[in-house]
């Protein structure tokens, strides 16, 4: 093959969920099977580097200062969601199971590979928390010892002593997995069969 289509075969590879057999078709399909994609794609591709970030309220995907699920009125305010990553989001929002608000941590506490508090998205959970309109918070974070540690951290360093009831889904989800891959009749059940998180 041309050194053009290795480097493009090994960007692709770099990707999560391509090994080197999806990273191959999906490099032929843009190149011979569908070359007019490939303009399409890095049009999308360009346009959403320039539009999409974080929200600033619970670090959710936007396309300004606030996500849609932040501005969404009729939303409980005073309850959030806590999950590790945006696709986490997108998965409990697909099972329908929560009319609440959430915040997104961007991962989990891991000392072992260099995650600590400040690599997190806590500051901005902090802030919700002290401006003392929030009444519950809901941990739907990874069943491992990283998102155990993570847990305690809330509890013990943000929520403190304050008048803030924590639970932590569990019920349903298999040990040592994660919410994103959970199907939707789990993770309504592990919502509604939510415990006070001690």
């Amino acid at each position: 093959m041309t050194p053009a289509y290795d480097s493009l075969l090994q960007q692709l590879k770099r990707l999560p969920g391509l090994g080197y057999r999806s990273a191959e078709r999906v490099a032929m399909h843009l190149l011979v099977e569908k070359p007019e994609a490939m303009g399409e794609l890095l049009d999308a591709m360009n346009g959403a580097r320039e539009a999409v970030c974080r929200c600033q309220t619970c670090g959710n995907i936007a396309e300004s200062e606030q996500c849609a699920v932040c501005e969404d009125g009729n939303r409980d305010a005073s309850t959030i969601c806590v999950v590790e990553h945006v696709p986490d989001l997108i998965a409990i929002e697909r099972s329908s199971a929560w009319k609440a608000q959430y915040h997104v941590l961007h991962g989990k506490l891991s000392p072992i590979h260099g995650v600590g508090p400040e690599q997190l998205n806590f500051q901005s959970l902090q802030t919700r928390i002290e401006s003392g309109d929030v009444t519950e918070l809901v941990l739907a974070l990874s069943n491992d010892i990283e998102g155990q540690a993570t847990c305690h951290y809330i509890q013990e360093e943000l929520v403190q002593n304050r008048p803030i009831k924590v639970s932590r889904i569990g019920f349903g989800l298999p040990s040592g997995g994660g919410v994103t891959y959970a199907d939707s009749v789990t993770l309504r059940s592990a919502l509604e069969g939510r415990r006070t998180y001690e």
